[in-house]
């Protein structure tokens, strides 16, 4: 006798919670996230199919595979995992589980998923986060990504919140995380932005200036012919 999983039929999509690295483009003109462990090495967007990792040809998620999109039903669970050292510089996404699913103790394991909320933690040094920055690691085509506050982006590749949510598109929100938690400051993906998105991008901007006119102080302390030897 064959053993059926039973069936859900909600009337919304349930809300999962996961972990994911930003990623941009080479090109810079897209925007996504790539996994933390099984998958990680296939970058997907806000609104994704899943694929069976391993290369099979049946549907995701399969039963007796592991393949599909993977997050938990408390949020708690899955901040819990941005403690782990290989995963600070992660984000946390709200999803929206679509398509069929397989439902577990603590999440879901479903064939399409859409990203609604992305959370970004601060930055190293601990403060607000008001960009992605180059992390110094990457995916072939894809640039990885870590928070960064102005002070720290300096003349690394980077994209503030707005722009992010702007190239990743399908009314995506960015959450800069560390603030009241009840009224978050977001990001929308397609409206015009507000002050503190206008704020945040005056202070990326301001940083990058900085930056550039230290250098420039600095070539003229030596001189154009400074450091040359014949």
């Amino acid at each position: 006798m064959r053993l059926r999983l039973p069936e859900e039929r909600p009337t919304e999509p349930p809300t999962g919670y996961k972990i994911a690295h930003p990623v941009l483009s080479q090109d810079g003109t897209r925007a996504g996230f790539t996994g933390v462990s099984l998958g990680g090495a296939l970058p997907y967007g806000v609104l994704a199919d899943a694929a069976c990792v391993y290369g099979l040809r049946h549907r995701a998620p399969h039963r007796r595979c592991a393949c599909g999109f993977h997050c938990v039903h408390d949020r708690a669970v899955a901040e819990a995992m941005l403690c782990t050292t290989e995963h600070r510089a992660a984000v946390l996404l709200e999803v929206s589980v679509l398509g069929a699913y397989i439902r577990f103790e603590r999440g879901f394991r479903s064939a399409r998923q859409r990203v609604r909320v992305a959370t970004v933690g601060p930055c190293a040094c601990g403060a607000v986060a008001v960009a992605l920055a180059d992390a110094g690691w990457g995916r072939p085509g894809w640039r990885g990504l870590a928070p960064s506050c102005a002070g720290c982006v300096r003349a690394r590749t980077s994209v503030s919140l707005a722009a992010f949510a702007r190239l990743a598109g399908e009314g995506l929100r960015v959450v800069a995380g560390g603030g009241d938690p009840d009224r978050p400051t977001a990001v929308p993906g397609a409206e015009g932005l507000g002050v503190p998105e206008l704020v945040a991008e005056a202070a990326l901007l301001q940083a990058r200036l900085d930056w550039f006119q230290t250098q420039l102080a600095r070539l003229g302390e030596h001189g154009p012919g400074r450091g040359r030897q014949g």
